[in-house]
């Protein structure tokens, strides 16, 4: 990357087991690098190492706890020793409770912070402590609309999310500073059909789901992929809610707030009644022994779109932005060049 710049050969990647994580590191083995899959859940773990191997990549499975930094530190060193120097790290692992904040105890929110905001420093920090020296790398912090945008009954979410952008703002200007050339990226996602609406804490009465438009995981993937390859970017935004939803807070703030309290509680929620003893992956994962794999994909397939115009556009930014250039200037042509109608023969 950066001035010795060349493709990742080897990539990690934080909440590996399931939802986005497990989405990316499938295309990541299709493109031939050896990514390391870091999470907690073994049964996870060892069905996307599993996936990994059948697209012809090469795994290595960790389980970690990122809210553990000696955890990370410890899966850094492993990494660089089994699979080699670390070229890419993608920080995605979270965890969040679906609650309004007032009922939200003080530890599961400590709790869902650590992991979704302390977990992204602590894998940033880890992968700089590789890249600098080396004065190339890529780190890609795998975020949301949320980051900008409150919403009612995610609370813990929406604040780790704004706390992660501040501090990659912060890094990033330090890079700069002392013109290395890691460089870091964020990737702002849409609503999503993952295995979280079935595994994170909820005190929801009825069950969780994402805000429509949904987006299949994929979509997801396809963006971080981009951003790897094309790091000198601040941002991707993934889906046209996404832009509109970023965009209108920096317009209209106090009005989306009027709008989120009269619609963020039942556009979360479906209209089955919760589990009150359903196990949620707070404090131990779902899938570690004598769990189920949950996969890429979460309840709600039959809703979610495979594809997002916005996200193209956006990957693809000076081929749309040349194309945009090219059809005014040949609407100019076309207007200096066509023919003058005849004078209207009024006999």
């Amino acid at each position: 990357m950066g001035r010795d710049r060349r493709d990742a050969q080897v990539a990690v990647v934080t909440g590996a087991s399931a939802g986005v994580g497990r989405a990316t590191v499938r295309l990541l083995a299709e493109r031939g690098i050896a990514v390391a899959l870091l999470a907690r859940g073994r049964v996870g773990l060892d069905a996307a190492a599993a996936e990994v191997r059948a697209c012809g990549g090469r795994p290595l499975p960790i389980e970690v706890d990122v809210a553990d930094y000696a955890q990370v530190a410890a899966a850094g060193e492993q990494i660089e020793s089994e699979l080699g120097p670390i070229d890419l790290w993608i920080n995605d692992a979270f965890s969040s409770v679906f609650a309004p904040f007032q009922q939200t105890r003080p530890e599961e929110f400590r709790r869902a912070t650590e992991v979704t905001y302390l977990g992204y420093v602590h894998g940033t920090r880890v992968a700089l402590s590789y890249m600098t020296p080396r004065n190339r790398g890529t780190i890609v912090q795998v975020s949301s609309a949320l980051a900008y945008r409150g919403i009612p009954l995610q609370a813990t979410y929406c604040g780790a999310k704004h706390a992660i952008v501040g501090f990659t703002e912060a890094l990033r200007c330090e890079l700069m500073h002392d013109r290395s050339d890691v460089k870091v990226t964020m990737v702002h996602l849409p609503a999503l059909n993952t295995p979280q609406f079935d595994w994170l804490l909820s005190r929801l009465p009825r069950h969780a789901e994402p805000v429509p438009p949904i987006y299949d995981p994929v979509v997801a993937a396809r963006a971080i992929a981009a951003a790897a390859e094309r790091p000198h970017r601040r941002a991707y935004w993934v889906g046209m809610p996404t832009a509109l939803t970023i965009l209108g807070n920096r317009i209209a703030p106090g009005l989306l707030d009027h709008y989120l309290a009269r619609t963020g509680y039942g556009s979360q929620q479906t209209d089955q009644p919760a589990d009150p003893n359903r196990p949620d992956n707070l404090w131990q994962p779902l899938d570690g022994p004598g769990g189920r794999d949950y996969g890429a994909r979460g309840s709600f397939t039959d809703r979610s779109h495979g594809h997002s115009p916005q996200a193209w556009l956006s990957r693809h930014r000076v081929l749309t932005t040349a194309g945009t250039i090219a059809a005014a200037l040949g609407l100019l042509a076309w207007r200096r060049h066509r023919p003058v109608p005849a004078p209207y023969n009024r006999s």
